[in-house]
């Protein structure tokens, strides 16, 4: 198989003007496309509806073409958002495609898709929502014929959080949950994503797992996973990216761990590894070679980054996740001269505590 690439720039969350261009100039076949993962321009919250305008304003465009129904198209491509595009994070959509292609000499980009089942409530936050994503991840593994873990660079997760309505539901039935605040479950949900992840990879043992380490234990973590919580999702989607022999191509994709929010040698090192070598910033030519650069920003748990105190965590008006976003998007687009990254807050189980993974692909 052969992976495609485009980024498109986005107005507004219902801009799909980008895509349509692609598809007008049949540079982009509608039933190609596999998934799309992007930025929005709204708080990233719980209440954060961008993320739902732009997945159905893209299922809009597409169902025609695809002579099916919007909700087809959503069954069919993975639809990944997140919102929150501070300072210079730039609204942006990723589309990816997958079609027959003749094995490059060398391994190359594999993109392995699984969506798994919905989840109750109260499995939010817990072990059910660990295994279930554990699951896709293996299977996300056949998909893409890579049986070596260490080949695996980035592993997207999006799924559900608690909203109030599931919360009264719940409450209704008499079911427990991991919280009761929608804005504070996204901390479990990403966690217990984060830990499916690592459990499928066989980055951590399934008997050091349990509901009470979920969000606690933090020491237990996958080095690769990306994973973000919206209301707009009852199910998990996981999208597994490595280098396969048996893909072809010309990209290939890698990845690195972010030592703070202002590490600008971990973002070199993540375009290293994917073949891209940049001694400091990277130049008009070279940038042209960045396909992109997806990662994931934390404020540090000692309020101090290299030995001087900030305030990410104890400004009581701005969310630290949306100050960490800022920071590492003007770190990242200073060394790629790209401002249209996907930078996601809230890092549990995600990297050790205070760090961070970061992958890019590149064109070899």
């Amino acid at each position: 198989m052969k992976i495609g690439v485009h980024k498109i720039a986005m107005a507004a969350p219902n801009d799909v003007s980008g895509l349509k261009a692609l598809i007008d100039a049949g540079a982009v076949d509608p039933a190609s496309i596999v998934a799309v993962i992007g930025k929005t321009e709204g708080n990233g919250g719980a209440n954060d509806f961008t993320r739902g305008f732009a997945t159905l304003s893209f299922q809009l465009l597409l169902a025609p073409l695809l002579g099916t129904t919007p909700d087809d198209v959503g069954a069919r491509i993975a639809f990944v958002w997140s919102g929150g595009t501070e300072g210079v994070l730039s609204p942006h959509a990723t589309i990816f495609t997958r079609v027959p292609g003749v094995p490059a000499q060398t391994p190359r980009l594999a993109l392995g898709i699984a969506v798994t089942r919905e989840l109750a409530a109260e499995e939010i936050g817990r072990m059910a929502m660990v295994e279930v994503v554990a699951d896709a991840v293996r299977r996300c593994l056949a998909d893409t014929g890579i049986t070596d873990p260490s080949a695996v660079h980035y592993v997207q997760v999006k799924g559900p959080l608690l909203t109030p309505a599931r919360i009264t539901e719940a409450r209704a039935r008499g079911a427990a949950l991991a919280t009761e605040d929608p804005n504070g479950s996204k901390t479990y949900a990403r966690g217990a994503m984060g830990l499916g992840v690592a459990l499928g990879l066989g980055e951590v043992s399934g008997a050091d797992l349990s509901d009470a380490v979920i969000a606690r234990r933090l020491d237990l973590f996958s080095s690769v996973a990306s994973t973000s919580a919206g209301g707009e999702l009852k199910n998990c989607e996981v999208l597994l990216f490595g280098n396969s022999a048996s893909a072809g191509g010309d990209l290939r994709i890698g990845h690195a761990v972010l030592a703070d929010a202002i590490d600008a040698d971990g973002v070199r090192a993540a375009l290293a590894s994917a073949g891209l070598d940049v001694s400091a910033s990277v130049g008009r030519e070279d940038a042209g070679r960045i396909a992109a650069v997806f990662a994931k920003a934390e404020a540090s748990p000692t309020g101090k980054i290299r030995g001087w105190r900030n305030t990410m965590l104890s400004d009581a008006d701005i969310n630290y996740e949306r100050h960490a976003r800022a920071a590492l998007g003007a770190v990242i687009a200073s060394v790629t001269n790209d401002p249209a990254i996907f930078v996601s807050g809230g890092t549990e189980h995600q990297c050790a505590p205070g760090m961070a993974p970061i992958a890019a692909i590149v064109r070899v």
